[in-house]
Parts: C-alpha cells; structure tokens; sequence
C-alpha cells in the first residue's frame, strides 16, 4: 500500500491507538506492523476474529496479558543445555500463569453460547501446570530462592542462622562490655561479608581484631574482634554453600523446564497473538464500531461513518456511497464545511476494513477491496496557494496516475487548485474524465463550478455538497449526495455585515449563466430537503403500516391458538368428566349387587350405565370438530344469575352461576360439573339447564344427591371421634362435599394426643380428590383444625 497515503489519511494515528490497547511487547509490535491486506480471504478472518473479540469483552471484559514477558533468549540458551537465573525462570511462570488464566477465560459459560474462532486458538494452549506449581515453589520473588527448594538448602540456611545468631550474641555482650569505651557507637555493622564494630582510632591497639575498614576523616576503624574470627569464616562457607545449592536448584529447574521449549514458545505466540486480537477488539469497543461487509466489486456503502480521530461527541456522522450507480463523486462546497472530512473518512475506513480493524459505522456498511489507495491531499485552507503549491500536488498526481487501475481507489482534495481556475478547472475534468474512462473508483472535492457541470452532464458521475447553515453561518457538516454545493459566498459575506450595494454589484459582474446555474443549485438543494422530508413521512408511515400488519397477523394468530386450545381442553375435559361418570356408575352396579341392595334394580343400573356410555360417544363426536355455528354476540350485563346457557367449546348447558369479571368470565353449573367460562363461549337459551345436550331426564336418585348436596356444611366436627369413627364419617362427607363443590372445607379435630390429627392426615393423602390439606393458622382454629382443598 502506497506510504504516503498512509500517512496522508492518518493511518498511523489509528495505529498507535491500537498498540495503547495492547498490553504484552509483542502484541505492541504486531499492532505497529498492521498494514492493509489485499487477500479477501485472510481479511475476512482478521475481520471474525476482530469480532469474536469484541464479543467476548463485552462479555466478560478484557483479559490482561502483561504477563506474556518475551522468553526467547532464555529458551535459546536451554535448548543447548544450558541453565537460567531465578528471574528467568520466574518470567516463564508469570507466562504459563498467564497461559492458565487465559485458558479458562476461553471456555464458554454455558453451553448456549455459540463457538467462534477464537475457540482454537485458546484450546491450543498448555498451562503446564506441574512445572508451573514447581518453579512458584522454589522461587517466590525474583533473585530470592524458597527454603522449600531443596532440604539442603534448608538445612544450610538454618545452620547460617545459627551462626548468625551466634555471632550477634557475642558481638552485642562485646559491645555492651569489654569493648564500650573504645566504640565509636554501640553498633554491629558489615564490612566485606564480615560483621565488625566501629572503634575509635586512638584505641586500636586495645582491640584485639582485623581491620577491614575506616572511615573517611580516619577516626573511626571497623575492626572484626577476634572473638568472631572463626565464627565469621564458618558463616562464609555456608554461603558459599548456599551459593552452590541455589545454582544446583536452578539447574534442576531449568531441566525441567527445557522439556517443554517448544510447548512455551507455542503459548508465548499464541498469547501475543491474542493479545493482538484483543487490542482490534477493544480498539472497537472503544470507537463504537462495528464490522464491515467487504466485497471485490469496487462497491463502497457507508452508514452513518463516524471519524475515528475526531470528537465523538462533535462529530458528525456521513453517508457516502460509490461504485453502484456511479464510480466517480465530486464534492462541493465552502471551505470548512467537511469536505476533506468526508474524503479521509473513505479513505481511512478503507484501510482500517482491510487492515482487519473495525470501522465507526452504521451496521452493514460496506467496503471494497483496493489494491492501492492513492490519496492527493494537503493543507488546502490557506490562502497561500501559489506554483509551488500546485506543482506540489501536480507532482504527486503525476506519480501514481501511471500506476492507477480498476483496483485502485484514488482521492483527491481540491483537485486543480493553486493556478488559474479556468486551467485548474480544466485539468480537473481532464484527469477525471480520464479515470473515469477506465472505471477506476474516485471522489475529488472543489470549489470549481465546471466540475458541477461536468459532473451533472455525465453519466456514472455524481454530484455531492456538505450541508451549510446560511442563518448560523456554520457547516452542519453532512453529506447530501446528488446535490451540488454552493460556495455560499455573498450569503456569508451579507450576514458577516459587508454592505448590500457591494455584494449586490457582485452579483451583476456575474455572468447570465453562473446566476442561472447557481439559481439551479437554490432550487436543487430545496427541493432535495422537500423529498427527503416527505420520504421520512412516507418511511415512518410504512413501518407504521408494517408494524401494525405485524400486530394484526400476530393477533390472529394467537386468537386460533387459543380456540384451538380451549377446543382441545374442553373435549379432554369433557370426556375425562364423563369416563369418571362411567367409573362410577360401573362402580355403584357392582357395589348394589355385592351388597344386595334393592332400592335400585340392577337393570335400571344397567340401562343408566348404557345411557352414560351413549353420552360419551356423543360428546366425543360433538367435541372432535370447532364450533362453526355463528352466535350472537353478548355484553356481560347481558348474563344473570340461573339464566340457561349453553356452552359452546363443550356442546353442554347449564346455568350462570356467577356473574361476569372485567375479562367477561363467568361460572357455568353444568349438572355435577363446574366450569369457569368466558361469555365469548356461551349462548342464552331458553330450556332449563341439564347435564347434557341430550335427554334432559334424570333419575330419581341423581336429583336426591343433588338435593342433599345443597344442605352440606363447609365444616365437619370429628371431637371425640376414634380414628376409625372419624375417617368413616369424614369419607361421606367429603363425598358430599364435593358433590356439592365446595372449594374447600374445615375438619375440627382438636389438639388431644395428635392421633386423630395424624389419622385423619394419613386419610386425606390418599385421596385424590384432595388438591391439598393444611393446619389452620392464627384465628383459624390453629392446630386443631385441619383446612382441606379439592381440586
């Protein structure tokens, strides 16, 4: 890629903000060394590991790497057998620790998190946890070696102790005695490894002992005394053997760990190449950007781009496109109005995309793969623009205008600038129409009103301004493509106060035709804030309309899931109701007949046992098909008390035995059945409630219990009862209770022993009619007193 566009477009500036996020030496280098590829295929894999990092920070934030010290000498030197120092062999911890951290931090927490390609690079490290364990035993500071090391070097260590000990001991009884007067001070210092005390000079021949050294006027002596001669020379051996046993320590180490050079150098690699990665993740994270759609056509869509190197809280964010419609845009307009701005933002997202760096815009925004990227761009807002100038910049468009192809992506500002503008002008549309020719993508910035025209009459040639507040005399920097700009001199020059009769004998030294076409520009740039306007309307009116297509087909589709699923319940409830009365009916047959009752005949048995069984074919073959029947629609005042009804979803009647809710649901009595239904699902009918559709006759012994039923307590008393007594009694109660439907009811049974209590527990769990039972609370009737629900 051509290096002075890179540092025209501030490429270099992005990437010292890449290397500030990156924490180990290498991964910093490999940040300093990010150039644009060319390769579609290795920038799309930059590109998904840019974001799979992204993710995981946002996830679970950055892992650090500091840790991951560069260790190559230090492998170097164990390959050839050779040993290294505590320090060395502590970075190689710190790097496997590192290793281990970033291991974990890998895996995914759980198993719906979705695998990216970050996964390999994890799975292929090896923490090498015993050698790891071992060295962080042995050396647990740099240039410090454990005492647990080795039980030699234990064993040294406390005999040095010792020594030491024993050498204070004496030096201190010394200088608190004998010695006193002829000390400088009562202190015991080192000299050379030896431990002396300091002795005025006029009394060296009253201290027996070997000088080691003086002080600088000579006044005081530092003598070692005899006394501890020998205890000093002993103290010397063992730190020479101390020495000895640390180097053995070291050796064994560095054996150790020379076993596994090549499995360090793989982690060293892959934790700096992670370190990499994460630095173009964060480096996103911190831009707000997102990751673009790359593509070899020459196409290039940019969404709300945002300039990396500007304030993100000033910047304003640009929509550009180029190589669909047409391969060549030129932007017009005053000068600090962010045409320039615009430029850099294509060219910079450019390289970023295919350096594998996330880009400071709107999701899916496109770019397209360049081979080069040639950009002619100066400082341009001075008034000094002189031959030099424009022989500067003709230099430099002469340069790679030779080397310019359908790969190449060329951008210009203020192009022909510095000269004639009837020249400039010219060699402009010159050069254009030149790239132009061979489909080469461009985009150029001028004040030059032929570009206007040339770009107006041209096909594949696009106009562009950047937006400027007349009122407010301030740029507000946004693109509109499709518009050609406006210098907006004499508005400027009126507001900054220069006298009307000025700018307007300005405006009659203009020609007919520059009034005419920047009059076509007014109306142009009017007419394109009209359209957009309408266009936003029509936009928010069709995704209202699309919104609410979506709330409707959402509605209905959740309306035929509910009937399906109230039909379906209905039916198993229905029939589930009448197995159980089939159940029963076959069960009171063979109980009259075992006890040899005879108020009821066993044919009349028989024949209501047939009729029950009819009932359940006809029920089934009412419920296996929807309601289709059109009804009446009701409002909940609509519905009272013992009114007949009829419930569709069940093909039963009965009658309203509760009122509407607020949501229109009510409770329909149904023979033995209960029901809740809603009034959506019912029909007012004049015939008198009934079990079922069907014959509306009922035995004698059918309205008896419902008889009876209507008389039953919602509270039993067991006092004094046995246990037996109580559970015969409380069996047809319940039974009665339940034909009655009551919801719950309450057992008196009293505190006593607790024996009744438990019978009456025992009894109730097995019924499995029982929802459940409970003893009462506080101002219930507290542990005497058990509360039963049905189901």
């Amino acid at each position: 890629m051509n290096q002075k566009t890179l540092y025209k477009l501030e490429f270099d500036k992005i990437i010292s903000l890449l290397e500030e996020q990156a924490s180990s030496m290498r991964g910093k280098q490999l940040c300093r060394k990010t150039k644009p590829m060319t390769d579609l295929e290795r920038i799309n894999t930059c590109q998904e590991q840019t974001a799979a990092a992204f993710t995981r920070i946002v996830k679970k934030g950055r892992i650090s790497l500091s840790d991951a010290f560069p260790v190559g000498e230090s492998l170097k030197r164990l390959e050839i057998g050779g040993a290294i120092g505590s320090g060395e062999l502590l970075r190689i911890c710190k790097l496997l620790q590192t290793a281990a951290r970033a291991k974990s931090y890998g895996r995914h927490d759980t198993q719906e998190e979705l695998a990216d390609c970050l996964d390999a690079l994890f799975d292929q490290l090896e923490p090498l946890t015993p050698l790891t364990m071992e060295i962080e035993r042995c050396i647990p500071a740099e240039d410090e070696i454990s005492d647990e090391a080795s039980s030699t070097l234990k064993s040294i260590r406390r005999s040095m102790n010792a020594l030491n000990d024993k050498v204070h001991a004496t030096l201190t009884n010394l200088v608190n005695g004998s010695l006193r007067t002829y000390l400088q001070d009562p202190i015991i210092t080192m000299r050379g490894d030896r431990y002396c005390v300091p002795v005025k000079a006029e009394y060296r021949s009253q201290v027996n002992g070997l000088i080691h050294d003086q002080s600088s006027t000579g006044s005081t002596l530092f003598i070692e005394p005899m006394a501890v001669v020998k205890l000093n020379n002993d103290l010397k051996e063992l730190y020479a053997k101390e020495q000895e046993e640390i180097q053995v320590i070291l050796a064994r180490l560095s054996a150790d760990t020379a076993e596994y050079i090549e499995e360090i150098r793989t982690n060293y690699k892959l934790l700096t190449d992670l370190d990499y990665i994460f630095a173009r993740g964060s480096l996103a994270l911190s831009m707000n950007a997102s990751r673009p759609v790359l593509n070899t056509e020459g196409r290039i869509r940019i969404r709300e781009g945002r300039h990396p190197l500007l304030d993100p809280k000033k910047v304003v964010p640009i929509t550009v496109s180029l190589g669909e419609d047409f391969t060549l845009l030129i932007i017009t307009g005053p000068n600090t109005g962010g045409k320039t701005v615009s430029l850099k933002t294509v060219g910079l997202f450019t390289l970023m995309g295919q350096a594998g760096l996330h880009i400071p815009a709107g999701d899916r925004s496109e770019l397209a793969i360049f081979h080069q990227v040639y950009a002619d761009i100066g400082d341009e807002q001075s008034i000094e623009q002189s031959l030099s100038t424009f022989s500067s910049h003709m230099t430099n468009i002469v340069s790679f205008l030779k080397d310019v192809d359908e790969k190449s992506l060329v951008l210009f500002d203020e192009l022909g600038a510095g000269t004639d503008p009837t020249e400039g002008a010219a060699l402009a549309i010159a050069i254009l129409s030149h790239l132009h020719q061979r489909n080469i993508r461009a985009m150029a910035t001028t004040h030059y009103s032929e570009l206007k025209v040339y770009a107006l009459s041209t096909p594949g040639v696009e106009n562009a301004c950047c937006e400027f507040d007349v009122e407010s005399l301030k740029p507000t920097y946004r693109l509109l493509i499709g518009i050609p700009g406006k210098s907006n001199a004499f508005a400027i020059s009126g507001k900054l106060g220069l006298p009307d009769y000025i700018i307007e004998d300005a405006k009659q030294r203009l020609s007919e035709q520059d009034v005419s076409f920047e009059d076509l520009l007014t109306d142009l740039e009017s007419s394109k804030r009209t359209i957009e306007k309408e266009q936003e309307a029509i936009a928010a009116y069709k995704r209202e309309v699309e919104s609410l297509k979506i709330q409707a087909k959402q509605k209905q589709e959740k309306i035929e899931e509910q009937r399906d699923r109230i039909l379906k319940e209905a039916n198993e409830k229905a029939g589930s109701i009448l197995r159980e009365a089939k159940e029963l009916a076959d069960e009171t047959m063979k109980n009259f007949r075992k006890f040899g009752k005879e108020s009821i005949s066993a044919a009349d048995m028989e024949k209501e046992r047939e009729r029950l069984r009819q009932k359940i074919k006809e029920t089934s073959s009412a419920n296996a098909l929807p309601v289709q029947k059109q009804k009446k629609a009701y409002k909940p005042g609509d519905f009272k008390l013992g009114e007949s009804v009829k419930v569709l979803s069940m093909n039963l009647t009965g009658t309203v035995s509760s009122l509407p809710d607020s949501r229109g649901n009510l409770t329909v009595q149904m023979g033995i059945l209960r029901s809740q239904v809603n009034i959506s699902d019912l029909e007012i009918i004049d015939e008198p409630a009934s079990y079922s559709t069907g014959s509306k006759k009922g035995t004698s012994r059918s309205k008896m219990k419902m008889s009876k039923s209507l008389s039953v307590r919602p509270e039993i008393n067991l006092l004094g009862k046995t246990v037996d007594e109580a559970v015969s009694e409380l069996d047809k109660y319940l039974d009665d209770a339940l034909l009655s439907h009551l919801n719950t009811v309450r057992i008196v049974h009293g505190k006593g022993t607790g024996a009744l209590r438990k019978g009456i527990h025992e009894y109730l769990r097995r019924q499995k009619h029982v929802k459940s039972y409970r003893l009462a609370e506080f101002g219930e009737g507290d542990a005497g007193v058990t509360i039963v629900e049905f189901k």
